[in-house]
């Protein structure tokens, strides 16, 4: 069950060290924009942050310590366990900012939306991971579908459609290496496109149809919906090629860009450091990426393989979306840039399962 001690040379210190890169530029990147100007006091949200990153990297030793073959045939009940805090988020969630996504606990908050990637991860892996079962047979495909949209359902019901979209690459990914046929994929693509009206006019609510105008053109409400993308793409665009300098910039600095600390904070980073400052920090992400994707090539099992992918490709889908949307070429979302982003669930529920991915390259040579 723990770790055996000859499993730690093979410790993948090249990714936690890129880890722990991106988290300190984020943590950086959150003490220039929240720091008052005059006193120069950091704000709350900075500390919080700073607390939460032994949290963090204590939740990836943990996953890390356990072997993930026993994390996996427990993956139902840890299942059941997120169904029911998402369950107890209707009833006795903290609304914030007219969202209940939030259980309040004596000097901290949890958000249980965001461990919901690697608990479908950890179920797909169990569910598809059997050899007997494959992607290439539709009842099985849609027992899948059923596992993923019990929490995709009380997730956008909060609401927070874009934290229960990302289980959607997730899904994809396990299906994809458990034998989706591609042709399928596309279909399923043509279908969605075919179907988008309706999607719209029925399956959104009217400030997420407002996003989606807002991206189309946001001079139509320079100063309401298309603010935020619009001071976004004036963000990255003042940092040139090699920025303001830390706490130089003028658009996070000044709070013209709003949540600055969180959704946004990729666009501050280009500010501050440029072209420069960017190419860094996605050659960081794209490192850490390649490196997960090499665990599951080295991965021992099938199961291992199918875990890593499920993992990576939320995180990767996640990065990619933050990115382009803090250029203004996606539309406004409340996706935070994972690692990056204030926000402890996240940053506790991402480096968990970065923990479940250095589990599987740590025990290649087990038996």
């Amino acid at each position: 069950m723990i770790v055996d001690r000859r499993l730690l040379p093979h410790l993948d210190w090249p990714l936690v060290m890129g880890l722990l890169g991106l988290t300190l530029v984020g943590l950086s990147t959150i003490y220039s924009v929240t720091t008052d100007p005059v006193t120069k006091t950091a704000g709350q949200e900075f500390w919080t942050q700073l607390y939460a990153i032994p949290i963090a990297f204590a939740a990836l030793a943990a996953c890390l310590l356990v072997d993930y073959r026993t994390l996996v045939q427990r993956s139902w009940l840890i299942y059941l366990g997120l169904v029911a805090l998402l369950v107890a988020v209707m009833f006795f969630g903290v609304v914030r900012g007219g969202a209940r996504r939030w259980l309040a606990f004596p000097g901290l908050s949890l958000q249980p939306s965001e461990f919901a990637r690697i608990t479908v991860a950890l179920v797909l892996t169990t569910f598809f991971g059997d050899w007997r079962r494959s992607a290439r047979n539709i009842p099985e495909l849609a027992i899948g579908a059923v596992i993923v949209a019990v929490p995709f359902l009380l997730i956008a019901r909060q609401p927070d459609l874009g934290t229960a979209t990302l289980l959607a690459p997730v899904y994809l990914g396990v299906t994809y290496m458990a034998g989706l046929r591609l042709r399928w994929v596309w279909t399923g693509l043509i279908v969605l496109v075919l179907l988008s009206p309706v999607i719209y006019q029925y399956g959104l609510q009217d400030y997420q149809r407002d996003r989606i105008a807002t991206f189309v053109d946001p001079s139509k409400d320079p100063r309401g919906e298309g603010y935020q993308q619009l001071q976004a793409k004036i963000t990255v665009g003042s940092g040139g090629l090699y920025g303001k300098g830390f706490m130089q910039g003028t658009q996070g600095q000044n709070g013209f860009l709003p949540v600055a600390h969180n959704d946004f904070v990729f666009s501050v980073l280009a500010e501050e450091h440029g072209f420069i400052g960017v190419l860094v920090v996605m050659a960081l992400y794209l490192f850490v990426i390649v490196r997960s994707l090499d665990s599951a090539k080295l991965a021992r099992d099938r199961i291992g393989s199918l875990l890593v992918v499920a993992i990576v490709s939320g995180f990767g889908f996640q990065v990619l979306y933050n990115i382009t949307m803090s250029a203004g070429l996606a539309p406004v979302k409340g996706l935070p840039l994972p690692l990056m982003s204030y926000g402890g669930s996240s940053l506790v529920a991402t480096l968990a399962g970065f923990g479940l991915i250095l589990n599987v390259r740590m025990r290649r040579f087990t038996n």
